[in-house]
């Protein structure tokens, strides 16, 4: 008994030792670290005591800002001032490259087919160029990517339309499609759109890092976000771009992405202003396109409805224009040459396209019965003039000084009912045919400028029915035609979109708050007309012809589908979760099941719904091992739906399961 005694003493004092041993190799361990640390053994990194104390300097503002408001606001307001810096800078450089078109054609006056050359090839280059390029770097990018962004808020992964070379690739051929000009007849705030959602993605990215979480959040409140924040970098209309997002981005908003929304647009649309002044463009914090409007009287009683058969008229316009724009999707996607020619020469097909629009509108031929000398911009100034151009054509010398006048090329012809009437009638197919361009490009400017020449034509008619004014009191009040073209513009554009969105931004964009109500007036006459047989929207057309799994696009084109029981695509309802249970049921229940929500019953006989937990929580009750019952838990977040027939289980909706169901839904269309 004593040697065992012995032996087993033994054993100890070896044991201890051991660990004696052991505990000096690790202290060993951690001086050498230490003298690792505060030695200059690695050259690559000097100034260690500099660079801690930055670092150190770097924490303490970062939890001083923390304690002032959370990170993601920061990161909110980082997003709408890069996004506006963009557009900035986009716009930048493609005046500098429309100045320079502008200049070789002048420099060439006299030499008809060098014109000519001039007019045409320097579109088609840049057509040529956008496309190849951004085919090249990314097929992505190609179209407004509003459909795309639209898709991925709604839940479904789409991680290629928010990488790094799609941003690039889409910011550079957009640049060289809006310097083509009005040949092409494009805009950027689809694009933009797209651009801005890549850069909240990134942002978010970061913000989680800051915020120390594990998990990535990419569907979250930054993408609804960057959405409203493309449009107030755009026009520094900051109302009208949340307005936006509301509308057409997020088939459900949430209440709490209202403040960080306004708040990020606020910081966009302020920072684009600032740079604009910076940059000569503006005097001071003003409307985009600047309106003289009468503020005494600026519209009789009378015209209230007037506007809304302007409403009307556009309302039926849109109704023509969506029909062309799905008849051409649909030609695209059947005709077997424009099919091969898609998929191998994109670039070829650009260019011919693009030379058929700069041949149609060179200024000597038929280009000057359409204003075609115009940019994008100065076609909409131009159309927002409150004077009256029939009594305008008549004055020699403003035809002479189109420079210092850009409404003057709209009666350069001597009529401007047919410049107008020209200009819509070739507009029509030409922009048509533009948005089959395998290229990043906008389309809402183009429609809402469209929308602008149907309101002018029609208020220049008004203009001339009534004797070019409306006499009250012996005191002559011409009618405004700048008013009904702002009113055009809005009802047409939101009539194609099927939002309300352009007639906020039309006011936003002028500063002319004194149209607000015949303005939308017009723009609900206009979405009635043009909602009513539930024909899609532009953007659902997009969708339904990319083939895109967006249920309200769905909708649209097969309203069936609302009507489909939701037993069709209930799964098992596995495993369950009764309010009693323990810790050796919570145990069995995650062995058992790797669902992240897990549905909670009153009891396994009733099966009566209570609500769901996440499985984050029950793995959190296991390791503090409490004893507690589990109430009515938090609503579903969206993993998964627990189908419930009078208070029963029935079954669960996963949500891979029903993205599955839309795109197949969408490869059948």
């Amino acid at each position: 008994m004593d040697c065992i005694q012995h032996i087993d003493s033994a054993k100890v004092n070896e044991g201890d030792e051991k660990d004696v041993e052991l505990q000096n190799q690790r202290d060993k361990s951690i001086e050498g670290q230490r003298l690792l640390i505060l030695t200059d053994e690695q050259p690559w990194k000097p100034w260690k005591r500099s660079r801690s104390w930055v670092k150190e300097c770097l924490v303490r503002v970062r939890c001083v800002m923390g304690s002032l408001m959370g990170m993601e606001w920061y990161c909110f307001a980082t997003l709408g001032v890069l996004t506006a810096f963009l557009s900035f800078l986009m716009d930048l450089s493609v005046a500098k490259l429309l100045r320079a078109h502008q200049w070789l054609y002048s420099q060439l006056e006299g030499h008809c087919l060098l014109q000519f050359l001039c007019w045409t090839l320097y579109p088609v280059s840049l057509s040529a160029l956008s496309t190849s390029f951004s085919q090249s770097i990314c097929p992505f990018s190609a179209g407004s990517g509003v459909p795309e962004v639209r898709t991925i808020l709604s839940g479904v992964d789409m991680p290629h339309y928010l990488s790094l070379t799609n941003l690039f690739a889409k910011y550079v051929g957009l640049i060289c499609t809006l310097a083509a000009g009005s040949t092409v007849f494009l805009g950027k705030v689809g694009p933009f759109v797209h651009l801005s959602t890549m850069v909240g993605a990134y942002l978010n990215q970061l913000c989680t890092v800051l915020r120390g979480e594990k998990e990535e959040r990419t569907e979250g409140a930054m993408l609804v976000v960057a959405a409203a924040v493309g449009v107030a970098s755009c026009f520094g209309a900051p109302i009208s771009g949340v307005l936006f997002s509301v509308e057409v981005m997020s088939s459900h908003f949430a209440l709490k992405d209202y403040c960080p929304c306004f708040f990020a647009a606020a910081c966009g649309a302020l920072t684009f202003h600032l740079l604009s002044m910076w940059s000569g463009e503006q005097e001071t914090l003003q409307a985009l396109f600047q309106t003289s409007f009468s503020d005494d009287l600026p519209f009789y009683p009378l015209e209230i409805p007037v506007f809304a058969i302007l409403g009307l008229l556009c309302g039926a316009g849109s109704c023509v224009y969506l029909f062309c724009h799905r008849w051409i999707l649909l030609f695209i996607k059947t005709n077997k040459i424009l099919i091969k020619v898609l998929s191998t020469e994109k670039a070829l097909y650009s260019a011919m396209v693009v030379f058929l629009l700069a041949s149609v509108t060179f200024p000597l031929s038929a280009g000057q019965y359409m204003a075609s000398k115009l940019t994008i911009k100065q076609l909409l100034s131009s159309l927002l003039d409150s004077r009256q151009w029939t009594s305008q054509s008549h004055n020699a010398s403003v035809v002479l000084q189109p420079n210092l006048c850009p409404w003057s090329e709209w009666i350069s012809s001597g009529n401007p009912y047919l410049t107008l009437g020209f200009f819509l009638f070739m507009k029509l197919w030409m922009l048509v045919l533009a948005c089959t361009l395998p290229l990043p490009a906008g389309y809402f400017m183009p429609v809402f400028i469209y929308g602008a020449a149907i309101g002018r034509l029609f208020g220049e008619g008004l203009a001339y029915v009534s004797l070019n004014g409306v006499y009250l009191d012996q005191n002559r009040n011409p009618i405004n035609p700048g008013g009904y073209a702002l009113a055009g513009a809005a009802a047409f554009s939101g009539a194609v979109t099927h939002t309300l969105s352009p007639a906020l931004l039309a006011l936003e964009l002028t500063g002319q708050s004194t149209h607000a109500a015949p303005i939308l007036l017009a723009t609900l006459v206009a979405n009635a007309l043009a909602r009513s047989g539930q024909r899609p929207s532009f953007y659902d057309a997009l969708s339904i012809s990319k083939k895109l799994p967006h249920l309200p696009s769905l909708l649209k084109v097969c309203p069936r589908l609302s009507s489909v029981p939701i037993g069709k695509v209930l799964g098992p309802r596995g495993p369950v979760l009764e309010r009693a249970a323990g810790p050796t049921q919570v145990q069995q229940v995650l062995n058992t099941c790797s669902q992240t929500q897990i549905p909670v019953v009153d009891t396994l006989d009733s099966q009566i719904l209570l609500g769901s937990i996440n499985r984050s929580d029950l793995q959190t009750f296991l390791c503090h091992n409490h004893n507690k019952a589990h109430g009515i838990l938090s609503v579903l977040c969206g993993e998964s739906l627990f189908v419930t027939e009078r208070g029963r289980l029935s079954g669960v909706v996963t949500w891979p399961e029903m993205k599955r169901m839309m795109a197949d839904l969408a490869d059948d269309l």
